[in-house]
């Protein structure tokens, strides 16, 4: 996985794409949501390999492993409206700002 998948600020803003291409993950893995076969992807896709649709797999599936999903509640407009929103490692908090 790691030799197929590079992140380069400079290629795609950053965004994990397959080596040597402008190929980002992102595409690969919207193909696979919407149906598309290994060898429908290579079809659009001619410079990449097989191996290539399975680093971005693999990649994919190790950034999901790595995640921590934080639920947060909705926050209506009016406790928006005026409040002091601090952002933390581990959460958000919203405080009325003091009047």
């Amino acid at each position: 996985m790691d030799e197929r998948i590079v992140v380069d600020p400079n290629i795609c803003s950053g965004k994990p794409t397959i080596r040597g291409t402008r190929i980002m993950v992102k595409n690969i893995l919207g193909m696979v949501a919407g149906g598309y076969t290994r060898a429908q992807i290579l079809d659009a896709y001619p410079e990449m390999i097989p191996d290539d649709v399975i680093g971005a797999l693999e990649y994919a599936s190790h950034v999901v492993d790595e995640e921590k999903v934080i639920l947060f509640r909705e926050v209506s407009d009016d406790e928006l409206s005026g409040a002091l929103v601090i952002v933390g490692p581990s959460r958000i908090r919203i405080r009325s700002r003091p009047t």
